[in-house]
């Protein structure tokens, strides 16, 4: 009787040890919705750092070199959720390259418009941080689990700085940013906010 009870210790015990936040994550799947907000988000965040990398390139603002470096980060925080959950990677190596066709459309028209002129790129860059906002409130809407809102939350502060940036570099040229996804109620108060620390920035 002593060794089952035994036994039963060392395998409650064993149990106990292994179970970190990887192993739990095996156990607990993720909904479709999820799993596609992920893979979306992912690529969403690929596209902001390429458009802006093709912006700083052109232009040599250094608005745009120092969100790009955000959203690397951005990028890294969605890639260690998919690793945590053994969902594949759907971001490209390449530059300017998608999965998404919706993505891809994107990319494509908004690397148009910010070669017209820096102004335009600006603008550009205020309607990615638009776009991310509205569709991670969404992502949000989708999920309960806790390491999905914790990244969303940050990406959320890190987009809100963004969009902070580019209409104030907007008004240095006495260019009003319209918004595009959001409420302009609800742009207003990030305005009136200010820069949050996050996360991810």
């Amino acid at each position: 009787m002593k060794k089952i009870l035994l036994a039963t210790a060392v395998t409650l015990m064993m149990f106990s040890s292994c179970s970190n936040d990887n192993n739990i994550a095996s156990l607990v799947s993720l909904t479709p919705n999820e799993v596609a907000d992920l893979k979306f988000l992912r690529e969403e965040e690929k596209l902001a750092r390429d458009v802006y990398m093709y912006s700083f390139d052109k232009y040599q603002i250094s608005i745009f070199n120092s969100i790009t470096k955000s959203e690397q980060q951005h990028m890294d925080s969605v890639l260690n959720l998919l690793n945590k959950y053994g969902i594949t990677d759907p971001a490209s190596m390449q530059r300017g390259i998608f999965q998404s066709t919706e993505l891809q459309v994107l990319y494509n028209s908004l690397t148009a418009q910010s070669a017209i002129s820096s102004t335009e790129a600006l603008k550009v860059g205020a309607t990615i941080e638009d776009l991310d906002i509205k569709d991670i409130d969404d992502f949000i809407n989708n999920t309960t689990k806790s390491d999905l809102l914790s990244v969303y939350d940050n990406l959320t502060c890190g987009s809100k700085n963004h969009i902070r940036a580019f209409t104030n570099q907007l008004a240095l040229s006495g260019v009003n940013y319209i918004p595009q996804y959001i409420t302009i109620a609800y742009y207003n108060t990030i305005l009136s906010e200010s820069n949050g620390g996050c996360g991810n920035k």
